[in-house]
């Protein structure tokens, strides 16, 4: 088992819920430093909510979250989620801005750099997720999906972030954009060193770029490991999610 001090994210007696209903009761998870998580679960399970949460987004009724060290608390830590950026789903791009002034947001935010700076870190960031000069000046209502996801990718590293959280980044992406993300966020991770946390439901990407795959069910951790820790589990859920006929055809590509 890594050291705490190789931990990018360390979770522990985690209890979070919405009124009555609770979401996770005593869920325990250990993040690497370096590697890329892919966290999985039947719908319901709190996939979204567990980032959310990591994030600050959402507040637990208890447990412990660190991350790069520093404890979470009720009070935010502007200076820590500078060190982490976040894809959500569809990019969530404000609509009113362009896809430049989109990933200046958090720089903007962070930092007082001047506007000649942050016009030529966003083109920086355009380039890095492999979309075209022009799309700068674009809105998002001018952009496919896949464009808009890697917009919002973009933005998530404006600031060169440490962690990287995506949910469900190629949700809705037809096979070959997809696989073309995947492609992306691997070299993303090799040249930038990432540690990457990404909330899926896409076992291409699950056999194809993750270390190790986390599995919610029961309103904790089932399950972490490789995926051949995964393909031997006898849990009734991950058995069929791994074992089922889109499983099968993963495993075959």
């Amino acid at each position: 088992m890594a050291a705490d001090r190789e931990l990018a994210i360390r979770i522990r007696g985690l209890r979070t819920g919405f009124g009555k209903q609770v979401i996770f009761d005593g869920l325990d998870l250990d993040v690497h430093r370096g590697e890329i998580l892919g966290v999985v679960g039947g719908s319901g399970t709190g996939k979204s909510v567990l980032l959310r949460t990591i994030v600050g987004l959402n507040r637990p009724r208890a447990g412990t979250i660190e991350v790069l060290g520093q404890a979470l608390s009720s009070r935010r830590n502007v200076a820590l989620e500078a060190r982490w950026g976040v894809l959500f789903q569809d990019g969530a791009l404000f609509s009113s801005l362009t896809v430049d002034e989109n990933i200046q947001v958090p720089l903007k935010e962070h930092s007082t750099l001047p506007q000649r700076m942050l016009d030529e870190i966003a083109s920086l960031k355009v380039a890095m997720v492999g979309l075209a000069p022009d799309a700068c000046h674009k809105y998002p209502s001018q952009l496919s999906g896949g464009m808009r996801k890697r917009a919002g990718l973009a933005r998530a590293l404006a600031l060169d972030p440490e962690i990287l959280f995506l949910d469900e980044p190629t949700a809705g992406l037809d096979p070959i954009g997809a696989a073309a993300f995947d492609k992306l966020i691997l070299q993303l991770h090799g040249s930038l060193g990432l540690t990457v946390f990404m909330v899926t439901h896409d076992l291409d990407s699950l056999h194809t770029i993750c270390d190790r795959i986390a599995v919610l069910a029961d309103q904790k951790l089932a399950a972490v490991g490789p995926m051949d820790v995964m393909l031997a589990s006898e849990h009734p859920w991950i058995r069929e999610y791994f074992h089922g006929p889109r499983g099968r055809a993963a495993l075959a590509s």
